[in-house]
This record gives structure tokens, sequence and C-alpha cells, in this order.
């Protein structure tokens, strides 16, 4: 009796297998939690056995920190991938349409940041280390608007951070409101923080 050969599995690159990886577990702690989330789970999402994850990361703990690592580093690309000669407009604009791109794409990152308290004293840390880069990278676009006293570009930017954290999340909870509304509500805050031209107050 004859039997069917089965095509074998194709191998993926080291670097695209870690990804994969990645891009499960952030869903999974975003929608779960540290606590609530285990290893087992992360593998059967992405399709692979617990020892090939273990080659990617040594422990649950280090599969959430490079997820918060990476979220880390992407934020100064917010304001890099924008050319700094648009009017102030056009690059407000610009700037909110890739940071919302990236909180629809990465979602967990605010959940895991701004929901979840698990993981103890070393992902506490880490997370508030994001928040802290986040007012940093903020406070260099408000110092770069003119007319803002140096004493509050720091709470300025805190307040920006805060607000925009918030408002990640509430747009992940609903997404029936449109990006337009979106960006629209948040440059109506820029446009008056920085008093930029155009800022109209009611």
């Amino acid at each position: 009796m004859e039997t069917m050969a089965t095509a074998p599995q194709k191998r993926l690159p080291r670097a695209e297998r870690r990804e994969l990886i990645l891009e499960s577990a952030g869903r999974l702690f975003g929608e779960r939690g540290y606590a609530h989330t285990n290893l087992d789970e992360i593998a059967t999402a992405a399709g692979v056995t617990k020892p090939v994850l273990y080659r990617h990361f040594e422990s649950k703990k280090a599969l959430y920190l490079a997820l918060l690592e990476r979220h880390r580093d992407d934020l100064p690309r917010f304001f890099e991938r924008v050319p700094d000669g648009l009017p102030f407009d056009q690059r407000v604009d610009a700037i909110l349409e890739t940071w919302l791109d990236y909180v629809t794409e990465h979602g967990y990152a605010w959940r895991m940041i701004f929901r979840d308290s698990g993981g103890g004293a070393e992902i506490d840390e880490f997370r508030r280390g994001n928040q802290e880069r986040a007012r940093e990278v903020l406070a260099g676009f408000v110092a770069s608007q003119r007319g803002i006293p140096k004493t509050q570009v720091e709470p300025l930017a805190e307040f920006l951070r805060a607000g925009g954290a918030g408002l990640a999340l509430w747009s992940l909870d609903h997404p029936e409101v449109s990006r337009t509304t979106l960006v629209a509500t948040a440059k109506r805050i820029l446009t008056a923080l920085t008093g930029a031209p155009g800022a109209t107050p009611r």
C-alpha cells in the first residue's frame, strides 16, 4: 500500500522565528497580562515547540523584557520618520499618523506598560524606564517649539506622555472611533500646548 509523502516543514530563518515568537507573546501578554500567560501558550501561538522558544528566550521574564525594550527603542521613531522641514500642521499630522499606526499594530505595548502590573520589581522598573524615555522624546519635541519657557518643557512633556498613553488605550477599547477623529483630537491638544499658529481659544 502506497503512502503519501508529506512535504517537509519549511524551516524559518532564526530572525523570522524570533519575530514570530515576539508577536505572539506580545498579543498574549497584552490580552492576559504577565501572570496569566505561560510559555506553553506562547509557544503554541507562535507554532514552535517550547525547546525552540528557549533557544531564543531563556525565560518568560526575558521575553517580556525584550518586548518592553523594543517599545522603548521605537519611541523616537515617531519623530525621526517625519521631515523637520514640514509646516507645523503637516508635521503634527504625520507624527500622529505614524504613532497611531504603531498603536494599532503594537497595542500590546501600552497594555503591558499601563495596565499590567505583574512580573516583579525588575519589570516594574523597566516599565518606568519606558515612561521616562517617552517623556524625554516628547520633551525634545516640546523644547523645539517657540515661546515655551524652559521650566514648562518637562511638565508639558509629561502631560503629553500621560495623555497619549490614555488615548492609545482608549482607542484600543473603542475601535469604532475613526482615525480622523483621533488625529484631530490629539492635534487640538498639541496645537494649543505649543501655541502654534491656528490655535484658536474657544
